[in-house]
């Protein structure tokens, strides 16, 4: 029985799978349900992360993964074996080499907690990559040469900015500000100026249906739902883009404010060729309106958005996969 090569993006809000020559064959949720007291998992992906916020008092709903690493060990395990079994079908006998995203910034025992619990899983070999420089080859890049390349990959758990040339990393930085934070930013907005409580599920919705970072680029308009937090009963109100862009900017400005830190690390040679090639923005931070507007204005430098910027770092190690025997030395 041949086993295949499967590519994952591991990531905080959802994960990616691609295997060698089937292409992308799996992307859910990155959410886990348990049942409290049994400690069963009783739903994974999708099912799981339609019971955020919905759930009786002993079914939890699960993010094993939090900033880009390994929360919670034993429910990634869990999570990481549900979808791969799910890919890989019952074939008993094949062990699969599994190559992992990650990243860039996460420490060695970090790195170890991934690798492990991907091995668990009954991988024959398992690699890690750093994230955006799969992210960079997916978005079409080619890195290979003596001349740089910049991109931002703008995922849930972390954001990662990084100058590749020669087919590795030369300068680069990993925050811990993506879309989880946004999110949050814009249920805490919410909570502060209309004293309305809503959920996860609803800020995103806010984000990627009304959501700008870049003032006076969309006006729009949404009705949201939610609790009253001074009646305690449920009430709607009516946002607009311009407040989800406030509620957004203190966030966004650290993002901004990094990707400087980068350019400012880089050398004189790389950075002329990035003033020539532009900067690309890959990850479901991409997909909010106004990022490449507000990039391009704060640093000076065209900035594009990827082609299919949510599944750029998975067909990322679908390219790496059929190039396994470069990194297997």
């Amino acid at each position: 029985m041949f086993a295949k090569d499967i590519g994952i993006d591991l990531g905080t809000a959802n994960v990616l799978i691609h295997i060698k020559g089937q292409g992308i064959v799996l992307n859910e949720p990155s959410v886990v349900a348990i049942d409290s007291e049994t400690k069963r998992a009783l739903a994974v992906g999708s099912e799981a992360r339609d019971m955020l916020g919905r759930t009786p008092g002993r079914v939890k709903a699960i993010r094993p993964m939090k900033d880009g690493v390994i929360a919670d060990f034993e429910i990634t395990e869990i999570m990481l074996n549900h979808f791969i079994r799910k890919v890989n079908g019952k074939k008993l006998f094949s062990r699969p080499r599994i190559l992992i995203c990650c990243p860039s910034n996460i420490t060695q025992v970090e790195k170890n907690a991934i690798k492990e619990a991907a091995e668990r899983t009954g991988a024959k070999k398992v690699f890690l990559e750093d994230e955006p420089k799969v992210a960079a080859i997916g978005a079409g890049l080619d890195i290979s040469k003596p001349s740089g390349n910049m991109v931002i990959d703008i995922g849930g758990g972390t954001t990662d900015v990084a100058i590749l040339s020669l087919g590795d990393i030369v300068t680069n930085t990993s925050i811990k500000v993506a879309g989880n934070v946004f999110d949050n930013d814009i249920m805490k907005y919410i909570k502060d100026k209309y004293k309305l409580l809503i959920g996860e599920r609803t800020a995103e919705e806010i984000k990627f249906t009304i959501g700008t970072v870049f003032p006076g680029s969309r006006n729009e308009k949404m009705e949201v739902r939610g609790r009253d937090l001074v009646t305690g009963l449920p009430h709607t109100i009516t946002i607009c883009s311009d407040e989800v862009e406030e509620a957004l900017r203190e966030s966004i400005y650290v993002i901004v404010q990094n990707t400087k830190s980068v350019l400012e690390q880089t050398p004189p040679e790389l950075s002329a060729d990035i003033i020539d090639k532009g900067i690309v923005v890959t990850g479901g931070g991409a997909l909010i309106d106004g990022f490449d507007q507000l990039l391009s204005h704060e640093l000076k430098v065209p900035v594009f958005i990827a082609e299919s910027p949510l599944t750029c770092v998975v067909e990322g190690t679908g390219i790496l996969l059929e190039n396994l025997h470069l990194i297997d030395k």
